[in-house]
């Protein structure tokens, strides 16, 4: 059992029987009301995020989460491949369980898989990932009035912002915590 005030950021709990994943936590206190713990969660079925007023001396479940390590496989329409690497087991997880971070999901990489009862609930890429340019426009001598960058594709089908010199072959490193480019590979 925990107290919202020893809640972190990414700790999972069971609030009203449904599993949370703590997004932030705020400490407030008013004097006509006394403390209170302000929470962002996000339900981690249904990936809708609730904001809770909780009390700070009331308790919760924390939920335990086993983390593997994957390699994804492949993708189709709309369910992602993964392989354990120590069992070899294949399990697959629907695109909408994964979020927006499903977008620089290169095949044969390695990734964090989280269960929660023997069931995936979610995924953690690593923080930088380095993927090829398909396609930009060629950068121009002397063009910064846009601030130095351009759109640019990625293997993946993601587009993100690269400085005038990246030119369409070249390995780039992304952020996939901001999807912002960080630097050639």
């Amino acid at each position: 059992m925990i107290s919202p005030k020893r809640f972190g950021n990414g700790q999972c709990v069971i609030l009203d029987g449904s599993l949370y994943v703590v997004l932030s936590t705020q400490h407030k206190r008013t004097a006509q009301r006394g403390a209170v713990v302000r929470t962002k969660l996000r339900n981690v079925k249904t990936g809708l995020v609730n904001e809770f007023n909780l009390s700070p001396d009331s308790l919760y479940e924390q939920a335990f989460i086993e983390r593997k390590t994957m390699q994804f496989l492949y993708h189709d329409d709309e369910m992602y491949h993964f392989m354990d690497h120590k069992t070899f087991e294949q399990f697959q997880l629907p695109k909408q369980l994964l979020g927006d971070s499903v977008i620089f999901l290169k095949e044969n990489t390695d990734i964090t898989v989280d269960f929660y009862e023997d069931k995936p609930i979610g995924i953690e890429l690593p923080i930088f990932i380095e993927l090829e340019v398909t396609y930009t426009e060629p950068g121009m001598r002397g063009d910064t009035a846009k601030g130095g960058s351009k759109p640019a594709n990625l293997e993946t089908g993601a587009m993100v912002k690269v400085p005038l010199f990246i030119n369409q072959g070249d390995k780039v490193r992304i952020d996939t915590r901001t999807g912002q480019y960080v630097g050639r590979a």
